[in-house]
């Protein structure tokens, strides 16, 4: 056998092989699974609970997630709540204010692995929006070209902690969903409510204690943080729920609140 021939047999195995994964990734199931929050489902694997959205881009795997197709050839996608703050909300059963018609602004989009998810919710039966700001080129990469599969997601490669940035491209929204890895958490999501947030719209937190004071009890540190949220110049909330987020993700708290209105 040829070196030639060699190659061309390894390449033909890898494409097998690529092909034999995105088979296995895929199960077909002839339950319907249980709507529980708008776009989001749950069901049993391996006898765990686990949630699901409907796939605005059927067919078209993100980071190579589990996908269930229906009988009547709805495609659904597995959400791990070890590799999404949001994922996890929705894992521990909090009620996330988040409805097919929300125009959300989503802050520290990353790759978009979190993101998608909100698309899959926003495309369940409505026509709903995110805008999604990262600041990181080799990640924002990754989202535009998430982006150009999936039509209801806009990204803007600007810095969270400026929302004067692209305060000419973002509409006022429902939501705003958070998770940056800056010492002024509390503080930027009220800087970007202030712009955008309507009165009564809600703030979806992921708190990093870690990235605040990595020597400081997290508990503390979440305090100190919620008083900001309702105390801060610049807008205030009321905070609704909080929750730990482990074991999914350590040292980090979840926090869903409401925007007041303003002040007359």
């Amino acid at each position: 056998m040829t070196k030639a021939t060699e190659t061309n047999k390894v390449n033909k195995e890898t494409e097998a092989n690529k092909v034999n994964k995105a088979t296995e990734a895929t199960e077909k199931t002839g339950s319907l699974l249980t709507q529980y929050s708008s776009g989001v489902y749950e069901g049993r694997a391996k006898g765990k609970f686990q949630i699901y959205t409907k796939n605005a881009a059927p067919g078209i795997s993100v980071y190579g997630e589990k996908t269930l197709i229906t009988d009547d050839g709805t495609e659904y996608r597995s959400w791990d709540p070890k590799r999404s703050k949001l994922g996890a909300l929705y894992q521990k059963r909090l009620p996330v204010p988040l409805r097919s018609d929300s125009r959300v602004l989503y802050l520290g989009a990353a790759s978009g692995t979190t993101v998608s998810y909100v698309s899959d919710i926003l495309a369940d039966g409505g026509n709903g929006v995110v805008y999604a700001v990262e600041f990181s080129e080799k990640p924002m990469r990754s989202l535009v070209m998430l982006a150009e599969k999936r039509s209801n997601i806009i990204p803007i490669f600007s810095d969270a902690s400026r929302p004067e940035l692209y305060f000419p491209i973002v509409e006022p929204v429902d939501v705003i969903f958070q998770d940056v890895a800056q010492a002024n958490q509390a503080e930027i999501a009220c800087r970007n409510a202030a712009y955008f947030l309507k009165d009564g719209g809600y703030l979806i937190l992921s708190l990093k204690a870690r990235s605040i004071d990595v020597a400081k009890n997290p508990k503390k540190i979440f305090g100190e943080e919620i008083k900001i949220l309702e105390k801060s110049d610049d807008v205030s909330f009321k905070v609704l729920r909080t929750v730990d987020l482990a074991p999914f993700h350590a040292d980090h708290m979840g926090v869903i609140a409401v925007k007041n209105s303003k002040k007359q």
